[in-house]
């Protein structure tokens, strides 16, 4: 860790998200752009239609591939030193390439290195590539075992009576289980649409029209050559753009990470004040300090820490959903520098994956505050007698409950003494005498299992075709 780096993200929290140095770094931008250089390289080589750059051999392409695949900080620095001199970073990797391939049998086709290209063809697909990769290499797996975590917690705790509390104030019980279900159910739904992201990537020249191209080989089929070639990156192929991809895929992106991270935000808020209300207890680790002061202290950090991190990326991914895709007429380089910060958006929400992990298998339910909460909340019931009373026609049973319970604190006994008056079948009065604020759960520690009961009632459903 460096105690200089400015930003946190390559400081304080350097061991949680140096995962993310391989796809979103600098040197990661000067790796996949040389990849994507030495591809396209090789990709005329094989078209028997650009004349000028022969065939290779097996071992000149292993020798191509093997300037990315074996790419480093020796590397890199020399990348750097060019740009230094040049002052341009896509050409400073175009004149490294060049430099690998003097005195090999690759010499020859020197000039052939960027080809027709313009800057933005590099950098659109070595960005398309360094996301999806950071996306589905490190993002995506944290974030599925964050859900896995809640499911199993819901599971664990699916039978655990816990007072709700709608607008902060005591509701109908609920369980412990069946609320975290609520919250891996709306993150999985996220999660979908985050895995089935498309990223996009574009190969058409200066201004996106192939002028270039098809001033050096005006019978080739461009449009057919480059969509293979990107498609062959396992990117979608852009076949209309301007100088640059217009970023639109990112920003879809942007705004789907932006909802993941609320719903995470969510619950994180939900388990601060859990944890407030003494419902969750933290488990105690012997050499840690909750306060420099207060010795007793024993703090909701993690989630705090989840909080900050999750509104520092969704503000960042914000701006660029917004900005990326507006660029002034064919191209202006607003989205150079702006670019260069998805890899910090991308880390602090994966801070606030890591923080919350680490905050929900430090918690344990406290058994004895959910039941004492529970016990002090008789009023609760006035919701089921109502109910009740109206299934019968009973005239104004809302406004009785109402005037017996509202703003009052109110016992067993007077729950029960009122239900003992009631008129109703004999059945349906001692199902009410034998409620409880904790058993009065309707539902929810099926909810908490819902997947699985809902792949079970899947399996019986009619084919609908057949109906």
């Amino acid at each position: 860790m460096s105690l200089r780096a400015i930003s946190p993200i390559d400081g304080r929290y350097v061991d949680k998200t140096e995962a993310l140095r391989p796809y979103l770094s600098e040197w990661a931008l000067m790796k996949y752009r040389l990849l994507v250089e030495v591809r396209w390289l090789i990709a005329m080589s094989e078209h028997e239609g650009i004349s000028h750059v022969r065939s290779f051999s097996d071992d000149e392409i292993t020798l191509l591939e093997r300037l990315a695949a074996n790419f480093d900080d020796e590397a890199a620095a020399e990348i750097k030193s060019i740009e230094a001199f040049i002052s341009h970073d896509v050409k400073a990797v175009e004149y490294f390439i060049k430099a690998r391939l003097r005195g090999t049998s690759l010499s020859d086709v020197n000039e052939s290195v960027h080809f027709v290209c313009t800057s933005a063809d590099i950098n659109n697909l070595a960005y398309a590539m360094m996301i999806r990769d950071a996306m589905r290499d490190v993002w995506l797996p944290q974030a599925g075992d964050l859900v896995q975590l809640l499911d199993d917690w819901a599971l664990k705790a699916a039978d655990e009576p816990m007072l709700a509390r709608t607008h902060g104030k005591a509701a109908s019980p609920t369980t412990v289980g069946k609320e975290l279900r609520v919250f891996a159910w709306r993150l999985r739904r996220q999660l979908k649409q985050i895995e089935s992201q498309t990223y996009l990537g574009k190969f058409n020249g200066a201004v996106g029209a192939y002028n270039a191209h098809v001033a050096a080989y005006p019978d080739v089929n461009w449009l057919d050559l480059t969509r293979r070639f990107v498609e062959d990156m396992d990117l979608e192929y852009n076949p209309l753009t301007t100088q640059i991809e217009a970023h639109d895929f990112l920003a879809e992106l942007c705004h789907a990470l932006i909802r993941f991270n609320t719903v995470l935000l969510d619950l994180c808020r939900d388990m601060w004040t859990y944890i407030s209300l003494g419902y969750f207890k933290q488990k105690l680790v012997a050499e840690e300090v909750g306060s420099s002061t207060m010795p007793h202290k024993v703090n909701p950090i993690n989630f705090e820490n989840a909080e900050a991190n999750l509104g520092l990326s969704s503000a960042t991914l914000g701006h660029l959903a917004l900005k990326l895709p507006v660029s002034r007429l064919q191209r202006d380089l607003s989205d150079t520098s702006a670019l260069r910060n998805v890899g910090t958006a991308i880390a602090h929400s994966l801070l606030a994956l890591t923080s919350t992990s680490q905050g929900l298998r430090k918690i344990e339910i406290d058994r004895v505050a959910l039941q004492a909460d529970l016990d002090n909340a008789w009023e609760v019931l006035g919701e089921a007698i109502q109910t009740v009373l109206r299934k019968h026609q009973a005239p104004g049973a809302y406004e009785r409950l109402k005037a017996m319970t509202r703003g009052k604190s109110i016992s067993q006994s007077d729950i029960r003494e009122f239900i003992s008056t009631l008129d109703i079948p004999g059945a349906d009065k001692m199902r009410l005498l034998t409620l409880t604020p904790a058993t009065y759960i309707g539902l929810a520690e099926e909810l908490a299992q819902y997947d699985s009961h809902a792949e079970r009632e899947q399996e019986t459903l009619p084919d609908l075709q057949e109906l």
